[in-house]
């Protein structure tokens, strides 16, 4: 059995553009569909956020237009409830890295508020990178990335390929005129390979310990790529 660290936003919205604040926070099927992929295959779990603070969904992640109907939200949210990682979590910052064996980072537009600068995250980020133990991080949660600035102000991702939620993406979203920046842009500015995916679909890419996922849809085959490389 392996330790697999979630680390998750801890907060429940995101600064738009114009200083409005989008209510927000985790996605709740890129938790949800790793989660039971990880406990299926016997492991344990310890979620993570800034402060320790319990995470936040995103309520428009449990609409059944997200979660193909009633019945699939119905689950989603049934399954969700029943975690109780997400309702006791412990602060990212006491964090050792040495106490885990995978770390993975859902995402949700919350990281693009509070982990993309993140300096504790991004730590982690470096060190579980040079560790190579397998990180897996889905949609949003790539904008942590960013905050994996090395001393000499480069990104440790730098020349990574990585799947991340596209601008293409965001504009289908609704998002892309509101948001102070867009993921794929900031990533390709920090030196990361961003490779892009159809819409929605999923596309997942593994580079060496690096395991990354577009959007909601690819969550599911990230945690199989990275039970995988748990072995």
């Amino acid at each position: 059995m392996s330790k697999i660290l979630f680390v998750m936003t801890g907060v429940d919205h995101w600064t738009l553009a114009d200083g409005t604040k989008h209510p927000t926070g985790f996605w709740a099927e890129e938790a949800v569909a790793p989660y039971e992929a990880f406990k299926a295959a016997g492991h344990e779990i310890v979620v993570a956020t800034p402060g320790g603070v319990v995470p936040t969904v995103d309520r428009g992640s449990l609409a059944p237009e997200v979660n193909g109907g009633q019945e699939g939200a119905d689950r989603i949210a049934a399954v969700l409830a029943s975690i109780t990682e997400i309702k006791n979590p412990v602060r990212l910052e006491d964090v050792r890295l040495d106490d885990y064996d995978a770390v993975f980072y859902p995402g949700g537009h919350g990281p693009m508020e509070d982990l993309a600068v993140n300096a504790v995250s991004g730590r982690l980020l470096i060190d579980t990178l040079g560790s190579g133990k397998p990180l897996g991080v889905v949609c949003h949660a790539p904008a942590a990335l960013l905050a994996a600035e090395r001393a000499d102000g480069s990104n440790a991702f730098a020349g990574y390929r990585v799947a991340a939620f596209t601008n293409a993406e965001e504009t289908q979203a609704g998002f892309a005129d509101k948001a102070k920046w867009l993921l794929q842009t900031r990533l390709e500015e920090a030196g990361v390979d961003v490779q892009v995916g159809e819409p929605w679909a999923p596309h997942v890419v593994v580079d060496r310990n690096l395991v990354t996922g577009q959007n909601p849809a690819s969550s599911a085959p990230l945690a199989a790529e990275l039970l995988k490389k748990l072995g």
